[in-house]
Parts: C-alpha cells; structure tokens; sequence
C-alpha cells in the first residue's frame, strides 16, 4: 500500500521548503530505544545527563498524544575538503584547527526550526480540524535518527550515524511530533532501509580514540565530538594527543565512510564556512594568511587569541557557542600542542605567546592545557 494523499502532500511541501528528504512513521517505541538503558548503565553516556531523560525511550512518553512523526532531513555538505585530506597540512606553516563541517555555518538549530515551523503551519492550512504538534532539532527528548530509520530515511551505520544511500550522512534532521493520524510512508509489513555497512570498517578503524567498543556501540566518554563539545573540564591526558587537530566536533568517522564518497553539496549558503570579520583575524597583522580567515581550518594562533567578548559577538548565531569559551579555547590548546610547529618560526613564538598569556588566565582548565600544549611545542 502506498502512502497516502496526505503523507505524500506533506513530503512535496517539505521538499518544497528546502529539505531534501521526508518521511513519516507512526510514533512506537522502536528497538533501538529499548537498547537506550543498557547503554546508559555502561556509562557511555559521560557527563551528557541529559541523555537519562526516560522520554527519549518512546516518543509516547516525550508526547502522549503523538499519533505520527513527521521526519525532515537537510543536506549540509559543503565542496570543501574533508578533515582527513592532506589540505590540513598547511603549505603557509600556520598551525591550525579543525571545526566539524556542520558548524562552519549559521547554526543548524535555527535553520531547520524556520522551515520546520513553516512546513506546520502549511499542515494547519491544509487539515481544518484542530491538532498538537512540536518540532525539535536536537532540542528535546526524541532520537532523531532512530525515528528517521522508522520514517524510511535511511540506516544506522556502525558509526551509529543515520547513512542515506544518495545521501551518505552530512545532513541534518529534525522532527515534528503530532496528534495527526498520518499514513507512515513505511507500509504496514515494510522493512525499513537495509543496512548497507557490509563488512567495511573503515569508520570503526578510523576513530582516533577508539571510541567505538563495537560495531554500532559509541563510547562517547571517548569519541573526540564529546571531548570538544559536551565535556565541560578537563580532558584526559590519554586521549589528548588522539584528538589531533580537532577544537570542535570531529568529521572522521563520516569522511572515511564509503557512502560520503559521492555525497551531494548543498546549495545553501547558510552552511558555507564564515569568513571572519577583519578586525578579529589577526591582532598583530603579521600573517598574510590571516586575510583568508574564515571557520574552514581556522588558524591555532586566532582561536587562542580570542577573548570571552570575541567568542560571544563571533559566534552568536552559531554551533559552535554551545562549547563556550573555555572549550574552544581549551581544545584550541590541545590543538597546539598537536601541532609540530615548527621552532624558531614567527608562528611558533606567537603561538607560544598566547599558550603564556593562557597559562596565567586564571582559568584553571584552559591554563592547565595550556602549559600541558607548552610542554610539547616549547
């Protein structure tokens, strides 16, 4: 049985809006969230307690009303290079970081909320009679990818990422919750996709701080996303030098899979990186590089520069705001003491400078990385 008029009319206006996928599944609670408890008694949750919320087990809970889901999906993918080309070994000399592809742009909350709120009032024109509905983006207690498998969107890999076979897995996704008793666009007796990993491994092989205890089972506690993101202290001096370049997010374990290989680009510039104002590329005016600056491989020299004021006027409106200064700042360290630069160069004493000017910043954490990155590179 196809979908019905309904659920079809909901996914051109959908695609009409911008999003490049959508999918309805009626509101269960799906195997995957049952493995939720289990995966949280382990402790691989870390410090994100957020996660314990028993409503992210079934959309039921999160809803009690909910009859159906609405699932959108929106490309991010830029033509940028991906963070394992050999582009990160800058010809110029200037260490530099790197900032998960996703983040580059305006902040993908707001983005997909507009068009999500935009696709519920097309709904309220087209069905008169009164209904609920709430979307989130990363904003509430559902499991979007889950609830995408179920709408028909695509697998989870064993990077435990949603993957789209024309997609691969640089996109986003939001949801709707809604009391509206829609047609699934998975019939009654359908599978959801097959899962298509196979036997590679190249994403589990990949981690650098092996980060996946197996197949389809992530240890956040260690995969380098969590470390710059969500991790509020210190990180552990073990999984310091693993973390490489990275000062927000990680794009590894996505960029190594065969399925993004020939992922489409998006023709929105909302997600291209930012170029950074001039007044905020470079204090000193020394480095010719510093007139390209932008959130493409930013330079190590600039991120450790920033003040608590730079950080707040530069990111408003941005991903990378939920890591706050210290994190930035604090990764941007680690960054560094990863960063074989080379002695003697101007971009050595300059960097050296800033990790002396952090030592003293009275922040214990970001002057803790700071001496520990001093360590390495002095």
């Amino acid at each position: 049985m196809n979908p019905s008029a309904d659920t079809v009319w909901i996914v051109e206006q959908a695609r009409a809006l911008g999003f490049d996928l959508c999918g309805v599944a009626r509101a269960e609670k799906f195997p995957e969230l049952q493995n939720m408890p289990d995966w949280l008694e382990h402790g691989y949750a870390g410090e994100m307690k957020y996660l314990f919320d028993l409503r992210r087990e079934d959309p039921r809970v999160a809803m009690p009303t909910v009859n159906s889901i609405i699932v959108c999906l929106l490309n991010y993918n830029t033509a940028h290079p991906l963070s394992t080309d050999a582009v990160l070994s800058a010809q110029d000399g200037e260490p530099r970081g790197w900032i998960s592809r996703y983040a580059w742009g305006d902040d993908y909350h707001e983005v997909l909320l507009e068009r999500l709120d935009k696709l519920i009032a097309l709904i309220r024109e087209q069905f008169p009679e009164p209904f609920e509905a709430r979307a989130y983006v990363d904003t509430g207690p559902v499991q979007e990818r889950v609830l995408a498998k179920y709408a028909g969107l695509g697998w989870l890999g064993k990077n435990t990422l949603l993957l789209n076979e024309t997609l691969g897995s640089y996109f986003f996704l939001g949801v709707i919750l809604t009391t509206l008793e829609l047609q699934p666009t998975l019939s009654d007796g359908d599978m959801p996709p097959p899962d298509l990993c196979g036997s590679c491994r190249q994403c589990l092989d990949a981690c650098p701080t092996q980060a996946f205890v197996e197949p389809y089972v992530l240890d956040a506690r260690k995969c380098i996303s969590y470390l710059t993101i969500e991790l509020r202290g210190s990180i552990a001096e073990e999984l310091r030098e693993p973390m490489g370049h990275n000062v927000f997010g990680c794009d590894i374990c996505q960029d190594v899979c065969p399925w993004n290989r020939h992922a489409p680009v998006s023709a929105l510039s909302q997600f291209e990186p930012r170029a950074l104002p001039p007044r905020h590329r470079h204090s000193t005016e020394t480095s010719p590089s510093a007139q390209n600056d932008s959130l493409f491989l930013p330079r190590l020299e600039w991120l450790l520069s920033l003040s608590e004021a730079d950080f707040h006027e530069l990111f408003r409106g941005s991903s990378i705001k939920r890591t706050k200064w210290r994190g930035l700042v604090r990764n941007a360290c680690i960054a560094a003491g990863n960063s074989r630069i080379s002695r003697g160069s101007g971009s050595h004493a300059r960097v050296c400078d800033s990790l002396n000017r952090l030592v003293a910043c009275g922040d214990h954490v970001v002057s803790e990385s700071a001496q520990w990155a001093l360590s390495r590179i002095q």
